[in-house]
């Protein structure tokens, strides 16, 4: 399974906001957990930007950068 579906399946379970340390988080629940915390905080954020592109979340603050699901 890819980062972004871990991810999804997350998002749609769990809803809510969303930043770095909680995308991080979910997956490491989700087994998706290698590398330093630097290359995870790297893959979380690429996720949650994959998912505001494809409409499951929508961008609410810059910085820090979070995001709510929507619903979709």
């Amino acid at each position: 399974m890819r980062i972004d579906q871990a991810l999804e399946r997350s998002v749609r379970a769990l809803g809510g906001v969303w930043d770095t340390q909680r995308a991080v988080t979910a997956l490491h629940a989700a087994g998706r957990h290698d590398g330093d915390q630097r290359q995870q905080d790297k893959r979380a954020r690429y996720a949650l930007r994959k998912l505001a592109a494809n409409g499951l979340l929508a961008k609410i603050q810059d910085r820090p950068v979070q995001y709510r699901a929507t619903g979709k």
